[in-house]
C-alpha cells in the first residue's frame, strides 16, 4: 500500500513538472513569435555648448587661527565676534613677562656688540671673538622679534572675527584665541569628473548660483587644478576664487557652480527612450537591430530639454533607437516599425 502511494505521488510530480516545462516552452515560443509595434528615432550628431554643474560650499579665502606660540595669561583681547579688522590691527596682548626678559637680553647683547666693535677697530680682539658676539646678538634680536609678535598679536589680513574662545585674564592653553576669516574674497573646492580633466584649465571663468539670491549669478575663476585623480570617486579637485567685495556671499553657503567647457559634438536621444533598471542605477535603451530589439546599457550625460546625451560602444550616428513602445520590449523580440 505504501509503495502504491509513493508511486502515485511520483506520477503526480512528474505530471506537474511536465506541465510547468510545457508552459515555459510555450512562453518562450510566444516571445519568439511576438512582434511589437514600435517607433524609432535615427540618432544624429549634435553640436552643443558643454557645461557641467557641480555643487559646493563656500569658504573664506583665508582663515587664520589666532594662536600665539608662547604660553601665559591673556592680558587683553581687543575684538569680539563679528568685528571687522584691517591688516595690522591689534587682536590680542599676551602676558608681557617673556617680552620684558627678551628685551633686556637683547639690550645686553647690543651693548656687548658695540663694545666688541670698538675693540675690533682698535685691533684688540680677533675676528672669531667678534663673530661669536655678533651671533649672540643676532639670536637675541630674532628671539625678541618672535616673542614680540606672539605677545602683541596683529591681524595678518583684513577680515571678520568668526570665533572667540577666551576672555581677558584666562590662561592660554593652546586652543585658538580667535579665528579670523577673510570674506571680501572667498574660495571653494569642487570635484569634477575625471573625463573632463583635459578640458579644465586655470583661469577659466565660471558662475555661481545660490538659493538665497534666486535668479542671480556670481562670477568666479578657477585658481588651481589639482594634478591627481581620486581613485575612489574618479574625480579631481578644482579650487575656485570668488570676488565678494559687497560681501553678499558668506562662508558656509551652499552654491551651484556652472562651468562652460566649449563646444562639442555628441549623440543625443529622446529622454523618454532611456529606461531605468528597477532597483539599480543602470540605464538602457533598445536599438533596432535589423528588425530585432537589442538592449544596450548606456551612460547618460548632459540633458537638453527633451533630449539627453547618451554614450555606449553601440551608440553612433545613424543607429535607430526605439523611442515609442520600448517599455514593452525584451532583448531579442521582433519589431514592426511604424510611423
Amino acid at each position: 500500500m505504501k509503495k502504491a502511494t509513493l508511486f502515485a505521488a511520483a506520477i503526480a510530480l512528474l505530471a506537474m513538472t511536465s506541465c510547468s516545462g510545457n508552459k515555459a516552452a510555450k512562453k518562450t515560443q510566444d516571445d519568439e513569435n511576438r512582434i511589437e509595434q514600435v517607433q524609432t528615432t535615427r540618432l544624429v550628431p549634435q553640436e552643443i555648448s558643454r557645461t557641467i554643474q557641480l555643487s559646493t560650499t563656500l569658504q573664506g579665502y583665508e582663515t587664520q587661527n589666532v594662536a600665539p606660540s608662547i604660553t601665559g595669561h591673556i592680558e587683553e583681547i581687543y575684538t569680539e565676534v563679528g568685528t571687522r579688522v584691517k591688516k595690522g590691527d591689534n587682536l590680542v596682548r599676551m602676558d608681557q613677562n617673556q617680552l620684558r626678559t627678551a628685551s633686556l637680553a637683547f639690550a645686553n647683547q647690543q651693548t656687548d656688540l658695540l663694545r666688541m666693535q670698538t675693540l675690533r677697530e682698535a685691533g684688540s680682539i680677533s675676528q672669531q671673538a667678534f663673530d661669536q658676539v655678533k651671533l649672540a646678538y643676532d639670536q637675541a634680536k630674532e628671539s625678541l622679534a618672535f616673542i614680540e609678535a606672539n605677545t602683541h598679536v596683529k591681524a595678518p589680513f583684513a577680515g571678520v572675527i568668526s570665533a572667540k574662545n577666551y576672555e581677558n585674564g584666562e590662561l592660554y592653553s593652546g586652543q585658538a584665541i580667535l579665528v579670523l576669516t577673510q570674506i571680501n574674497k572667498l574660495k571653494a573646492l569642487i570635484s569634477v569628473p575625471e573625463k573632463y580633466f583635459p578640458l579644465v584649465k586655470e583661469g577659466m571663468p565660471l558662475t555661481l548660483e545660490s538659493e538665497i539670491y534666486k535668479g542671480e549669478t556670481f562670477p568666479a575663476t578657477i585658481e588651481v587644478v589639482y594634478p591627481t585623480i581620486d581613485a575612489n570617486t574618479h574625480t579631481f579637485q578644482v579650487k575656485i576664487r570668488i570676488p565678494n567685495s559687497d560681501e553678499r556671499l558668506r562662508p558656509g553657503m551652499y552654491v551651484r557652480t556652472t562651468l562652460g567647457l566649449g563646444r562639442e559634438t555628441i549623440i543625443t536621444a529622446p529622454y523618454s527612450a532611456v529606461l531605468k533598471l528597477t532597483g539599480s542605477n543602470e540605464r538602457y535603451v533598445f536599438l533596432n537591430d535589423n528588425g530585432v530589439a537589442k538592449r544596450v546599457s548606456v551612460t547618460m550625460g548632459q540633458r537638453f530639454n527633451e533630449l539627453v546625451e547618451i554614450e555606449a560602444p553601440e551608440i553612433s550616428e545613424g543607429v535607430e533607437i526605439v523611442s515609442v513602445g520600448q517599455s514593452r520590449l525584451i532583448d531579442g523580440i521582433k519589431l514592426n516599425i511604424t510611423k
